[in-house]
């Protein structure tokens, strides 16, 4: 494998060929400004309290350093992340699982409302990264089933917003049971009393770190909005989105109920969307974020809550259908727009009982924001509608190329066989040119296995396995989507 020596990565940091081939895939050729400071840090094992706000790129600071340093043949977690949501917990474990893709690191989310039986089964297999939201990491400790003997490095991100949840007694007992010998890091937007007691009570000479989100500042995104009555909001919402035809749009509601009331409205007059909130099964949540980041829906209706740590690149538009009750929530809302030097744009719908809201608003921004034109409902109806079925080309086109070079098989035979890593190990590596860099993870379950192929030599794999044995079973081999 040659080392990619334009990327800054390797130059600077000392960073892996492994994780920079990973890098290069991500987009990742030079640090942001908050890697810059935290991997520095984190290679001197230094702990760390960093105040940042969302999308400023803290996952992959301490991924980069933390999976370049991790031994890959122990079997028990190195890392514990917890974060508030189970949402964020998915996507940090997608950052670290693509950052550590050609490391061969497994990365594992565990949250609540999952089964647990599923969770348990993954814990019994190779885990060097445990992300979770504190909750059921506490159950899983307290069962016996997560260990931490061996966690190098504990990170607490979004801790403002875990605080908010309750679970700080929760998160003080897990910190107590992680080995002493460790880096801590702490991630949040604001320091209250309860997370300086944290960072005083169990980090040592923690380094301070304070840096800016690439979000546009908001003055700098183009803001506007529009009396309307409750009655005609979707009317207009409908009109809006048909006029202007964004490619990726976020539409903001206070309730779980509005939410999916607007939802429906949509989906009924052939516009592509998908809903987001809390009272939706884990798995519908998980699809709806995937589908819009994606690009196979262009809109994304969702409560605050909700949509909490969810981090979508190139967001054209967000809509606030209704006036957020936290005045800090309307920045957060329209800061996931114009992020990475684009032009953002954030619209809200007022109605006569949201005057005051919106007031608060304003006081808390410091400005006032001016009032939209009624053109912008008619201006351009000639156009078609929005298409349901219309794709994000830019979205679709940058997700085909990452890790091109791995595919996944599956066999079927698991756990119920008596497969183990070592016998599927010793089977591929006995095949006519595959070598041991060429295959990633194994993944064994009851009554399959899943298995990455590096170097694109997944047809290779999947010729030659289906003509041998595994553990002396003829096995039946199958390509899946990864």
């Amino acid at each position: 494998m040659n080392k990619p020596t334009e990327n800054i990565f390797a130059n600077k940091f000392g960073i892996s060929d492994a994780v920079c081939k990973s890098l290069d895939i991500m987009g990742y050729h030079a640090p942001m400004p908050v890697q810059e400071q935290v991997i520095e840090n984190v290679q001197k094992n230094q702990d760390l309290i960093v105040k940042s706000k969302t999308g400023s790129g803290k996952t992959a600071a301490f991924g980069i350093p933390i999976i370049d340093t991790l031994d890959v043949e122990e079997n028990a977690p190195q890392v514990l992340v917890l974060t508030p949501t189970r949402e964020l917990a998915v996507q940090i474990c997608e950052e670290l699982t693509n950052i550590g893709r050609y490391k061969m690191i497994r990365c594992l989310p565990l949250y609540g409302k999952q089964p647990l039986h599923i969770q348990l089964q993954q814990l019994k297999q190779r885990v060097h990264v445990a992300v979770g939201t504190p909750g059921r990491v506490a159950d899983l400790i307290d069962r016996g089933n997560l260990k931490l003997d061996q966690i190098k490095y504990l990170v607490i991100d979004e801790a403002d917003e875990l605080l908010k949840t309750g679970f700080i007694d929760e998160i003080e007992d897990i910190i107590g049971q992680v080995p002493k010998q460790r880096t801590t890091m702490l991630f949040s937007a604001t320091m209250p009393k309860q997370i300086k007691s944290i960072c005083n009570n169990y980090m040592q000479n923690p380094v301070r770190i304070e840096i800016e989100s690439d979000q546009a500042p908001i003055d700098e995104i183009k803001q506007s909005f529009f009396e309307i009555s409750e009655s005609q909001k979707y009317p207009k919402l409908k009109a809006l989105i048909l006029n202007l035809q964004p490619e990726s749009c976020m539409i903001f509601c206070n309730t779980r109920a509005q939410v999916d009331e607007v939802a429906d409205e949509l989906q009924h007059d052939g516009i592509s969307c998908a809903a987001l909130h809390g009272a939706m099964d884990q798995k519908y949540r998980l699809k709806a974020i995937n589908h819009f980041k994606e690009g196979d829906v262009t809109f994304l209706v969702a409560t605050d809550l909700a949509a909490r740590g969810i981090h979508i690149d190139h967001l054209d538009l967000v809509i606030n259908y209704s006036i957020p009750y936290d005045t800090e929530n309307y920045v957060h809302r329209i800061g996931r727009t114009g992020r990475a030097g684009e032009k953002g744009h954030a619209i809200s719908f007022v109605c006569n009982e949201e005057y005051k809201s919106w007031d608060s608003v304003e006081e808390f921004i410091g400005y006032k924001v001016p009032k939209g034109s009624d053109k912008i409902f008619t201006e351009n109806t000639h156009k078609k509608p929005v298409n349901p079925n219309r794709i994000n080309e830019r979205k679709k086109e940058l997700a085909s190329k990452r890790h091109q070079d791995i595919g996944k098989l599956r066999i079927n035979a698991g756990k119920k066989k008596k497969i183990r890593p070592g016998d599927v190990l010793g089977a591929l590596s006995n095949l006519p040119g595959i070598e041991s860099h060429d295959i990633g993870i194994i993944d064994i379950q009851d009554t399959c296995t899943y298995i990455e192929i590096h170097n694109n030599k997944i047809n290779l794999v999947c010729s030659e396995l289906a003509k041998t044995t595994v553990k002396g079973k003829i096995v039946t081999v199958k390509k899946v989507s990864k």
